[in-house]
């Protein structure tokens, strides 16, 4: 069988940039992740994991490309797990994110499984849209700083000079 995916870049632009592409069900989610980075134009020499999702995009379980937990967790490895145990009728979406230090931040979703087509080569790419930005887009996280530190700001006292040592309320030499 052959597994089709939409995978959207997650950006604050008005354009949407994603790529539609075919794929075997046998193959394992490292070939995933080379046709995601290809058909968005990145070398694919950075780190970079799946997530399991639920259908308000939630991340859920990693399966990472490389294992770096020193064997103290287990890990699932792209490399060992095949797209089919993955993605399915019951679990249609994935969150991939690639270059831990930019964040790319994709949703890939299975959008339809269908029979292999002989004269096609896989994996297939089906429709390109949008162009992909030279840096990667700014992410809005649930707790945003700002709101989170202005309760602070009352406790903050501006007229605090930490270069008037007279005036300190401590001890200089209190050990």
């Amino acid at each position: 069988m052959i597994y089709r995916f939409r995978v959207i870049l997650d950006n604050d632009t008005e354009e949407d940039i994603f790529r539609d592409f075919e794929i075997r069900e046998s193959d394992n989610m490292e070939d995933l992740h080379n046709v995601i980075t290809q058909s968005f134009g990145f070398d694919g020499t950075e780190m970079a994991s799946f997530y399991l999702s639920d259908e308000e995009w939630n991340q859920g379980e990693e399966i990472s490309l490389f294992d770096l937990s020193d064997g103290l967790n287990k890990v699932k490895l792209m490399s060992d797990t095949k797209i089919s145990d993955t993605a399915h009728e019951a679990q249609t979406k994935l969150i991939y994110v690639y270059d831990f230090l930019s964040m790319w931040t994709f949703f890939v979703e299975l959008a339809e499984i269908v029979e292999v087509v002989e004269s096609t080569d896989y994996p297939n790419l089906m429709y390109v849209q949008g162009q992909v930005p030279t840096e990667a887009p700014d992410k809005i996280f649930e707790a945003d700083a700002e709101e989170n530190f202005n309760e602070f700001d009352d406790d903050l006292n501006d007229d605090f000079n930490t270069d008037d040592y007279d005036n300190l309320d401590f001890e200089e030499n209190w050990n």
